[in-house]
């Protein structure tokens, strides 16, 4: 295409393109916008060098040469790039990108863009309706890495699912890369690699107060004793003793490898007893398998008979995580049934999205050489909105947000973006209406008069596609999602972390209403036209749709 637009004399024509959905996934009623750090770092570095260029004139032999002169010349410096900040909740058909600039390179970033945005999206939803899941208190932890569509998939899951609401991953890479918090144990083949007591290299143990090193395995049974649990697994008791060993005060056992409550639970207590005789007080437990929500109720009982029964308070609070192929519904499953976990570790179904693969993100022309662009389709549902837009937060008298409205706007300066029209936008509109045919009139981005929502002041907000689907909507908040980005040629935001951006979306999932988040049958959340752009759409739909005639 670029190529084509090249060879016409169209590469330099100016040009705005959307980025948007048309469905929420997941069958919810909320997406998180994601990607937009990854994308500004790749416009920024964008650039066809002279390998890559000699590579493509192989493949494409009778192009015309001097053509990989101009790519290598091909930069963002003439594009301007407006989006809403990385971690709000976004609804369908509102631009998550605006991408203003030349055609040629406007389009030529579309596919990564689109790679960018896509699964990353996809993957903070994911995260954010697990964390809906299990409530604010619980913690969720990323454990997909072995699972993911290869290593990229695998830390761009991490980093998204921590954006998203989750407390940490097991990837160690991604915690170094972008700061996340680290969470992990053992696997069950550390229990497996040992076999008697005989497998231990030391018996001893270094007390939490730095004393003299001390007999450990000795006090491990004495406790096994004390506890009547002589029948236990001796393998698996050798494996957590040398695990407390090398981690005394961050010990977490999985505990399934045998039998959780014949072997693994009196096991790990005996440990944890020796532990805290040494100074020391262990995290908990891991259930992998079986009835979660009765084995977890099942452990939070004994540890609080051993607290009474050894005077240790602590044990009434260890930590019990559950893991085992876990997914958004387990999740409620678990929460209607009742449980004693206390935080959940997600791979598979969270790293994969296995319940939604895509979510389906489009990058549309709307506007090219000052004209409205609008894709029109037997299918409404693929139907565009055309010309350049912005979108807006109204929030009622609760501070709840009841509807985005999305507005018609102009190019006012290099730095922003404004809604109000120029001043001889309602003159050109009259003079083209009294001139030209409905049909062969030319309609420019400026023909379209919009306002600006206000606090205070009455909007029309009107449904996209049905006319008789409108309200009027009076806000005593108004928040403007759409802000300047990029600007020919250089990031012009500071990048969150990732936690920052965190804390963003779960302010959010408190600020919206419940029933536009809950799990089943949610209530669709308003996305709006202006009454203008209203207008403007069906009336540019109804022209440059063809009228058939029949004889």
């Amino acid at each position: 295409m670029l190529y084509a637009y090249w060879k016409s004399g169209h590469h330099e024509d100016d040009s705005v393109f959307e980025l948007f959905f048309r469905r929420n996934p997941f069958k919810g009623e909320f997406t998180v916008f994601a990607g937009l750090e990854d994308c500004l770092r790749y416009i920024a570095n964008f650039k066809f060098d002279a390998a890559s260029c000699r590579k493509l004139a192989d493949k494409f032999p009778s192009w015309d040469p001097t053509f990989w002169d101009y790519l290598q010349t091909l930069d963002c410096s003439k594009v301007r790039i407006y989006a809403p900040r990385e971690g709000t909740l976004v609804f369908p058909r509102e631009p998550l990108l605006r991408v203003e600039g030349p055609l040629g390179i406007c389009q030529v970033l579309e596919t990564t863009l689109l790679v960018l945005i896509n699964f990353a999206s996809l993957i903070a939803t994911n995260a954010a309706r697990h964390r809906l899941a299990v409530g604010p208190d619980k913690a969720l932890l990323e454990f997909g890495l072995r699972r993911a569509q290869g290593p990229d998939g695998a830390m761009t899951a991490s980093r998204y699912a921590v954006l998203g609401g989750f407390d940490g991953t097991s990837n160690v890479k991604a915690g170094i890369e972008y700061g996340l918090a680290l969470s992990g144990t053992h696997a069950h083949s550390f229990v497996g690699a040992y076999q008697t007591f005989a497998d231990l290299k030391t018996t001893i143990l270094v007390p939490a107060d730095g004393g003299e090193p001390r007999e450990f395995l000795a006090c491990v049974l004495a406790n096994r004793k004390k506890l009547k649990a002589m029948g236990t697994n001796d393998g698996e008791l050798a494996a957590f003793t040398a695990y407390a060993q090398s981690f005394p005060t961050a010990f977490l056992a999985l505990i399934d490898t045998y039998d959780v409550l014949e072997s693994g639970l009196p096991n790990f207590l005996a440990v944890a007893l020796a532990l805290h005789e040494f100074g020391y007080m262990a995290r908990g437990i891991r259930l992998d398998s079986g009835d979660l929500a009765y084995l977890s109720k099942r452990c939070r009982n004994v540890f609080e008979e051993v607290a009474t029964a050894f005077g240790v308070e602590a044990f009434r609070n260890l930590t019990i995580v559950a893991s085992n192929d876990l997914s958004e519904e387990v999740l409620w499953s678990l929460k209607e049934q009742g449980h004693s976990i206390d935080a959940f570790g997600v791979g598979t179904n969270l790293v994969t999205c296995s319940a939604q693969p895509a979510l389906g993100c489009v990058y549309k022309l709307v506007e090219v050489r000052g004209e409205p662009r609008m894709k029109i389709s037997q299918d409404h549902f693929k139907v565009t909105i055309p010309g350049r837009k912005e979108c807006y937060r109204l929030y009622n008298s609760q501070g709840q947000p009841v509807v985005d409205i999305m507005v018609p706007t102009y190019p006012s300066a290099p730095d922003s973006s404004s809604s109000e029209p120029p001043a001889s936008a309602t003159a050109a509109t009259a003079e083209t209406s009294s001139t030209s045919s409905p049909v062969s009139r030319t309609v420019t981005a400026q023909t379209i008069v919009g306002k600006t929502p206000r606090v205070g002041e009455r909007v029309l907000c009107r449904h996209p596609f049905d006319p008789t689907k409108r309200v009027f909507v009076t806000p005593s908040k108004v928040e403007k999602l759409h802000h300047l980005v990029w600007d020919c040629g250089k990031i012009v935001v500071t990048f969150p972390t990732i936690q920052e951006s965190r804390e963003y979306v779960l302010q959010q999932l408190a600020t919206f209403r419940s029933d536009h988040l809950r799990h089943l049958n949610p209530t669709p959340y308003k996305v709006a036209l202006s009454a203008e752009l209203f207008t403007f759409m069906h009336d540019l739909w109804s022209n440059v749709t063809p009228i058939i005639e029949i004889f």
